[in-house]
C-alpha cells in the first residue's frame, strides 16, 4: 500500500511539472520526495495563476474583437444601402436614356433592323457563291457587320451601310460577266497549282478547259473527280481557249447540282463493270457471234457474186464456186439416165450445204444463250441484293445499290447481244438460203434440160 501511495505520489509530480516532463524524477527517500510534491504544488500554482490571467487577457482581446466587427459591420451596411441606392439611381436614368434614345431613333430602328437580316441573309449567299472564289472574304465582313447590328449600343455607319449597298450591287454586276483571274487550284491528286480560272457568272468555273468546283467549306477551287460528258468538256475548253465572240457553253443555271448529276451519271465502261463477270461473257459471246457474222457475210457474199456469175455462163463450169463444181459433175455424168444424174446433182449440193451454212447455226444460238445469261445475272443480282438486305436491312439504299445494277446491267447486255445477233443471223440465213437456192434450182434446170434431150 505504502508503495502504491508513493507512485501515485511521483506520478502526480510529474504531470504537475511540464518542464520537468522529459526529466525522469528520482527520489531517495521519503524526505526529498515530500520536497518535490511541495515544490510541485507551488510551480503548478504559478502555472495556473499564469493561465487565468491569459484567459482574462484573451477575453478583453476577443470583446474588443467582436466590437470592432459589430463596427466594420455597421460600415458595410451603410455602404451597401448607399449602394443599392445608387444602383436604384442608375436604373431610373438608364431607363429614361433609353426612352430618349428610342425617341431620337425613331424609323431609324426599323432601318437597322434591315441592314441586320439583309446582313445575315445576305452572308449565307456570299458565302456559297462562285462570285467569293474571285473576292474573298465578303461573307465574314458582312457576319461581323450583322453581329455588331444585333448590340443595342452600337449602330450602322454609313461607310458601313454604303458597303453593305456596294457590296449587293457588285454580286448583281459580276453574275452577268465572265471573267479571268488567276488562283489557287487544288488538283485530284492534293497538289496545288496556281492556274488560270474562267467565271461564268455565278454559275460555272472553267480552268484548265475542264469545269472546276468552288469548295465552300474551304474556300478553295477543286478540280472535279470526274467531268461530265465530252460535249460539255469541249465546250468548256473551247471558251477558256476564247477571247472574244459567241462561244457555246454548256451552263449551269442550278450553280452545280446538274453539273453534280451529270458527273454521277456512269460511263459505258462503268455500266459494263457493274454487269460482273455475267456481263463480261455475254459481251464476250456478243463479240464472237459479230466476228462469225462478219466473216459470214464476206464469205458468202464472195460466194454468191461467183455463183452469179457462173449462173450467167453455165457452159464453163469453174470449181472455184459451189455452183461450178455442181455443174463439173453435171458434165462429167451427161451420160446417165436423169434419175441418176438428179441423184449425183443431189449429192453435190449436199456437199456444198455444209460449207454454205457453216457456223451460222452457232450464231443463232448465242442470239438465245444471250438473253439467257442476262436473266442468270439478274438472278444472281437479286441474291447479292438480299444478301445486303439480309445482313444490313433496308435501311441504306445504297448497300443494295450494287445487287440491283448487276441485275439490270445483265439483262441489258443480254438484250443488247441478242437483238443484234437475231438480225446478223437473218441477213447471213439469207445469204446461204439464196446460194442453196440457186443451187437447186440450177439443178433442176440441167435435169429437165436432161430429160428433155434424152427423150429426143
Amino acid at each position: 500500500m505504502k508503495k502504491t501511495i508513493i507512485a501515485l505520489i511521483a506520478f502526480t509530480l510529474v504531470l504537475s511539472l511540464p518542464s520537468r516532463a522529459e526529466e525522469e524524477a528520482k527520489a531517495k527517500s521519503l524526505g526529498e520526495l515530500l520536497e518535490m510534491v511541495k515544490d510541485g504544488k507551488v510551480v503548478n500554482a504559478r502555472l495556473n495563476a499564469q493561465r487565468e490571467k491569459d484567459f482574462i487577457d484573451n477575453k478583453a482581446r476577443q470583446q474588443q474583437a467582436v466590437r470592432d466587427a459589430e463596427r466594420q459591420q455597421r460600415e458595410e451596411e451603410a455602404t451597401s444601402e448607399k449602394l443599392e441606392n445608387q444602383f436604384e439611381k442608375n436604373e431610373q436614368d438608364i431607363a429614361a436614356q433609353q426612352e430618349i434614345l428610342a425617341k431620337r431613333l425613331g424609323s431609324l430602328r426599323e432601318l437597322f433592323g434591315v441592314l441586320q437580316q439583309v446582313s445575315g441573309d445576305t452572308q449565307g449567299v456570299f458565302e456559297g457563291s462562285l462570285i467569293s472564289a474571285e473576292y474573298p472574304g465578303r461573307g465574314q465582313w458582312l457576319g461581323e457587320f450583322a453581329q455588331s447590328m444585333g448590340k443595342s449600343s452600337k449602330l450602322a455607319t454609313i461607310a458601313e451601310i454604303e458597303r453593305l449597298w456596294f457590296e449587293l450591287q457588285r454580286e448583281m454586276t459580276e453574275s452577268a460577266k465572265v471573267t479571268r483571274f488567276t488562283s489557287r487550284v487544288i488538283k485530284v491528286d492534293g497538289e496545288e497549282a496556281e492556274q488560270e480560272v474562267v467565271r461564268i457568272g455565278a454559275y460555272n468555273l472553267v480552268s484548265g478547259g475542264e469545269y472546276v468546283t468552288y469548295d465552300i467549306d474551304n474556300q478553295v477551287i477543286k478540280e472535279l473527280p470526274k467531268q461530265p460528258a465530252p460535249r460539255f468538256v469541249d465546250s468548256a475548253s473551247d471558251l477558256q481557249e476564247a477571247t472574244s465572240g459567241y462561244i457555246p457553253f454548256g451552263l449551269d443555271p442550278t450553280r452545280g447540282q446538274l453539273l453534280a448529276l451529270q458527273i454521277q451519271v456512269p460511263s459505258i465502261e462503268e455500266r459494263i463493270q457493274q454487269g460482273g463477270t455475267t456481263g463480261y461473257a455475254i459481251i464476250a459471246l456478243g463479240i464472237i457471234a459479230l466476228l462469225l457474222s462478219i466473216e459470214r457475210f464476206i464469205t458468202l457474199t464472195m460466194a454468191g457474186q461467183k455463183v452469179s456469175r457462173q449462173a450467167e455462163n453455165a457452159g464453163t463450169p469453174d470449181t472455184g464456186n459451189p455452183l461450178g463444181r455442181v455443174l463439173a459433175v453435171y458434165h462429167e455424168n451427161k451420160d446417165v439416165d436423169s434419175e441418176t444424174l438428179q441423184l449425183k446433182l443431189d449429192e453435190a449440193i449436199l456437199k456444198e450445204q455444209p460449207a454454205i451454212n457453216a457456223r451460222i447455226a452457232f450464231i443463232k444460238i448465242i442470239s438465245m444463250v444471250a438473253p439467257l445469261m442476262g436473266l442468270l445475272g439478274t438472278v444472281v443480282g437479286m441474291i447479292v441484293t438480299f444478301q445486303a438486305i439480309t445482313l444490313f436491312g433496308t435501311g441504306d439504299p445504297k448497300t443494295m445499290a450494287g445487287g440491283i445494277s448487276q441485275a439490270l446491267m445483265t439483262t441489258v447486255l443480254g438484250l443488247v447481244v441478242a437483238i443484234p445477233t437475231v438480225l446478223l443471223h437473218s441477213i447471213v440465213h439469207s445469204r446461204a438460203a439464196t446460194i442453196m437456192h440457186t443451187l437447186i434450182e440450177q439443178s433442176a434446170g440441167l435435169i429437165a434440160e436432161h430429160a428433155e434431150s434424152a427423150g429426143k
